[in-house]
């Protein structure tokens, strides 16, 4: 993407961060008619593909923007889900008939997600001020001052009336609001890959599969790519072919043919179980994996940073433009914390059930979810909360 050639040393609102969370706060911006500028220290956009769904209630909120429909032609639709121990099938869960105009899992790569979001800011006149890094964020009470280095070593100063942190885990505005970020990490390192394979087993359901080793999940992504995701301990940083071939044959389906021919991009991870104390202070502001972080179980992450984003630009737009007090922006916390904090307990208990070791808790597990999988109510009650939809409460601002 072009930089801007001269941004405003002053804005209404800064965002710190230009991934999936950062880019949909800049288009809700945009379309609320709010000055902003985004700012993100790589030089261009990943083109590598860590989160690869996006949920029913995710493409309800981004409808707002106008981009769910250009996610949905990209994507390809999926509306089974089912957690197997290898080849028992435990519990299998259909969103076709879920009450949303979306009913289906959208499996769409993260560096997709990224660069149609960016398209969609780029065509409304605006533009990501890359190569840029945040040294420091001072909230002088009237305003906040950001100083930021480009790749360059060219230095600039903006004067912003709010600051958002999209900036990830390690979030510098996190760190400077002193808000704490409370939770652990798991020990194990987790696996993606993105490959190429002769799969036996269909690509018209995404699959988690449990084993005594740990996780594996299969995921149909377009054009017959399949995203793996697994647990390992000490895994290699760059897993290649052999090491996803062995993961497959030790936890998947023992029936069948599994063969894996090209890895197209792969990367290891220690993930962290963590929620921010607070998504405000003062004129800071937390979004997405700054605020939030938990396994990748049920592919949430993305998903709860994408509705943040959209939830705090209305809100911030509802303020700047005058219609609400500032005391409105307390709504942020009320309404997108009990949020994360209820998705941190669904991948929680996800990975927990996923990683049991010993024989008598997964017999256990199994049985509980053979008997979900017998009751209508608690199976809806699982694609609803998989879906986001139970969240729906949770981006819907509250009257003035």
């Amino acid at each position: 993407m072009n930089m801007q050639p001269n941004p405003p040393a002053s804005t209404d609102v800064l965002i710190v961060g230009a991934g999936p969370s950062g880019l949909a706060l800049a288009n809700t911006l945009a379309k609320a008619g709010v000055s902003f500028v985004v700012l993100d220290k790589l030089a261009k956009g990943q083109n590598t593909s860590r989160a690869a769904v996006v949920h029913a209630h995710t493409l309800e909120v981004l409808e707002e923007i106008g981009v769910s429909q250009r996610f949905v032609e990209q994507g390809i639709r999926i509306d089974k889900f089912a957690i197997r121990d290898r080849d028992r099938c435990l519990v299998q869960l259909r969103f076709g008939a879920l009450p949303s105009r979306h009913p289906y899992l959208l499996m769409l790569p993260q560096d997709r997600t990224e660069a149609t979001l960016a398209e969609a800011l780029e065509g409304s006149g605006h533009a990501v001020q890359r190569g840029w890094a945040v040294d420091a964020v001072e909230d002088l009470g009237e305003h906040v001052r950001v100083s930021a280095t480009s790749s360059a070593g060219e230095q600039r100063t903006y004067l912003a009336r709010y600051v958002v942190g999209a900036d990830g885990m390690h979030s510098v505005v996190r760190k400077t609001a002193g808000i704490g970020f409370s939770g652990s990490s798991y020990e194990d390192s987790f696996v993606l890959a993105d490959v190429e394979m002769d799969w036996s087993h269909g690509s018209d359901e995404v699959k988690l599969y449990f084993s005594p080793q740990g996780l594996v999940v299969v995921a149909p992504l377009a054009e017959g790519v399949f995203r793996i995701v697994a647990t390992l301990e000490d895994a290699p940083e760059h897993p290649g072919l052999a090491d996803v071939q062995a993961l497959l044959d030790m936890r998947g389906p023992s029936t069948g043919f599994t063969r894996v021919s090209k890895v197209l991009w792969s990367s290891r991870f220690r993930l962290q179980h963590r929620v921010a104390d607070a998504y405000r202070q003062g004129r800071l502001f937390l979004a997405g994996d700054a605020a939030h972080v938990h396994s990748p179980a049920g592919g949430q992450g993305m998903n709860t940073g994408l509705v943040d984003a959209c939830v705090l630009g209305r809100i911030l737009a509802e303020v700047i433009s005058g219609r609400r007090e500032e005391s409105f922006l307390d709504e942020y916390q009320s309404m997108r914390r009990p949020a994360a904090v209820k998705v941190l307990k669904l991948a929680g208990r996800l990975t927990t059930m996923a990683t049991l070791k010993h024989a008598p808790q997964r017999a256990m597990r199994n049985l509980l979810l053979s008997t979900v999988n017998c009751l209508p109510k608690m199976k809806r009650k699982f694609e609803m909360g998989l879906s986001g939809l139970d969240r729906r409460e949770a981006a819907q601002l509250p009257a003035a």
